[in-house]
């Protein structure tokens, strides 16, 4: 409540204001040390033998945070993960940046961290899908893949001496994304998954969730091997450059972009964790009470989103119980 900017009624406050109480009161009979701030204990066990990490101290005999955040436990490591901090990469996260720079034999993205990414030559799929070693022609058309300010897909590959991140894209998922949005949040909302991959087979939309905060939402496009292109006729080669060459989005595919992406602004002001399933609920949400694509920002679309969420929040337990 206190960190959202809405033009709340007074009836908007207090419903806002019930509904995430109850979220509260669900979370903490879940996990009551799930979430701490500034000077709260954090129960551990101290028979056994603990390892403090960032965000913890210690305090008249006592585990404290530090930080806002989350608990986090790996083995005997205890620390606190921050909330509304950069994104922090591990290797094989799948994140989606901005090309800021493109140098010699490799790009430079943004990827909210602390540097730049950066995509080498190397790393990534050749437009013609053969596997071969890197030419200097490769080199001079780097601009035909890609530009300043195109948004790309890629993994994680590793990290090097000085700090800076490397990328792959060496996938058919992987690449420039086109005819879509890209939005940005906070990225301790988006969890680490098997599947950030979603296609919104009856909107006919992708959406990729980064690890980084970054979401695109666009038009959904089919991933090929580009060989069996080269072995098709010259007939059909034909159709599918006319199709390429067609950048018009049909007026039903962009409303239906913006009300996904709308949904993601919804879920992120009012800081819930994003995934693909809360993500159709909202947009249903939506649909259902008929509520237009510009009102989805409104305050209360937000308030209705919030009090959903509670109340499947109450039946999931119910369930468990």
């Amino acid at each position: 409540m206190r960190g959202l900017q809405l033009p709340l009624s007074q009836t908007q406050r207090i419903r806002l204001q019930r509904a995430f109480e109850k979220l509260q009161s669900l979370s903490s009979k879940v996990n009551s040390d799930a979430s701490v701030t500034v000077a709260d204990t954090i129960p551990v066990n101290y028979e056994d033998a603990f390892l403090k990490g960032h965000g913890t101290t210690d305090l008249n005999g006592e585990l404290v945070a530090t930080v806002c955040g989350v608990v986090e436990r790996i083995n005997k490591l205890v620390y606190v993960r921050g909330l509304r901090a950069r994104y922090k990469p591990e290797v094989g996260d799948i994140i989606v940046g901005r090309v800021v720079e493109v140098a010699q034999k490799r790009w430079r993205l943004e990827i909210n961290f602390t540097q730049d990414a950066i995509l080498m030559l190397s790393s990534m799929n050749m437009p013609d899908g053969i596997q071969r070693r890197r030419t200097a022609l490769d080199e001079l058309n780097m601009r035909g893949i890609f530009e300043e300010n195109d948004v790309v897909c890629a993994e994680v590959r590793n990290f090097q001496h000085d700090g800076s991140l490397q990328l792959q894209a060496r996938s058919q998922k992987y690449g420039k994304l086109e005819k879509g949005q890209l939005l940005i949040i906070d990225p301790y909302l988006v969890k680490k998954s098997k599947l950030h991959f979603h296609h919104l087979e009856q909107f006919g939309i992708d959406l990729i969730l980064g690890r980084n905060g970054f979401i695109w939402v666009g038009e959904h496009v089919e991933t090929r091997d580009r060989m069996v292109v080269d072995q098709a006729n010259s007939s059909q080669q034909s159709m599918v450059l006319e199709e390429k060459d067609q950048t018009h989005t049909p007026l039903e595919m962009r409303q239906n972009i913006c009300r996904i992406a709308n949904a993601v602004h919804v879920l992120s002001t009012l800081g819930f964790s994003i995934d693909a399933d809360l993500i159709m609920e909202t947009v249903e949400l939506s649909s259902s009470l008929k509520i237009d694509i510009h009102d989805m920002l409104g305050s209360e679309f937000h308030v209705l989103v919030a009090e959903r969420e509670a109340e499947r929040r109450s039946l999931m337990g119910k369930r468990r119980r």
